[in-house]
């Protein structure tokens, strides 16, 4: 890198990418987020604002901590905004030709030649993405886990192409500024985290497909049995199930092992909008109030 990472962008508003931007902004650093309109950015900032509420609600930051962060947040519909920034996360929807137009687009837009651009995708191959710009050896996968501002832990996930250089700046920004806990892992369908996650929540949902117990007898077998914080369909249902889907499919792309297809019952669930919290019903049903 040619200096500290110090100017940040985000692409995308949703759940992870508000919360990619508050952690940034939380950190003290001059981060804009940009959203596909004008709409969908004001969005961006309520889910920000109200996450930023509920921190010091918490007792886990100051008002002033707070209203600094929202300070030092940009909200944007134009990609052009991102121009000088050091580092870009994409962070929209888990779908491989929305990314690649992305990352096609920041290629173009983003001067610095020694910018990062990294991708929050949950399973697409990072290779893809690079290959769509002219630096792809400035392209890495940043995978945070969600809710971004209390889990932990980022996967970093290295292509071929990712120099040397790329991996030990986007560590030290990921530990030393933002404060997570890195894992690395090769450019594979799922990476850690997922290719292990997925196949257990695919078989809870076999599971309750089949009849073989109820939603809430799986989620209470393996809270109390296995000493789980969360079920598996409860987890699911947080993850969003048509996310849960998209990796399932990328697993099953590379891997064509039977125990990473999505199930009937999840695929009949994202169709009907049934898609989890977010949509206030999944495998159990949530207040949206």
């Amino acid at each position: 890198m040619s200096a500290v990472i110090g100017r940040v962008g985000v692409v995308g508003g949703g759940q992870m990418g508000a919360g990619i931007a508050e952690v940034c902004a939380r950190a003290g650093l001059d981060t804009v987020l940009c959203e596909v309109d004008a709409v969908a950015a004001r969005a961006a900032r309520d889910r920000v604002a109200g996450s930023l509420a509920r921190a010091v609600r918490r007792g886990k930051l100051t008002s002033q901590a707070a209203d600094d962060a929202l300070v030092r947040l940009v909200f944007s519909s134009s990609l052009e905004d991102l121009a000088d920034r050091q580092l870009v996360v994409e962070a929209v929807i888990e779908n491989a030709d929305a990314k690649t137009e992305i990352f096609t687009a920041l290629d173009k837009i983003v001067e610095d030649p020694a910018a990062v651009l990294a991708t929050n995708t949950s399973s697409l191959p990072v290779m893809r993405l690079g290959m769509a710009t002219s630096r792809a050896d400035r392209v890495i996968g940043l995978h945070f886990f969600n809710p971004v501002p209390v889990l932990p832990l980022v996967e970093l996930v290295t292509s071929l192409h990712t120099a040397p250089q790329t991996v030990a700046a986007v560590r030290d920004f990921a530990t030393q500024v933002l404060g997570k806990t890195v894992i690395q892992s090769q450019d594979r369908a799922g990476f850690v985290v997922n290719a292990l996650l997925v196949p257990y929540l695919l078989s809870a949902i076999r599971m309750a497909e089949s009849g073989f117990a109820t939603a809430a007898d799986i989620d209470t077998g393996m809270e109390l049995g296995c000493a789980h914080p969360m079920g598996p369909l409860k987890l699911a249902d947080l993850i969003g199930l048509d996310t849960v889907a998209s990796i399932a499919e990328s697993l099953y792309d590379e891997f064509k092992e039977p125990l990473y297809a999505p199930p009937p019952l999840l695929q009949r669930m994202v169709e009907a909008g049934l898609l989890g919290r977010k949509a206030g019903r999944g495998f159990h049903t949530y207040d949206q109030g």
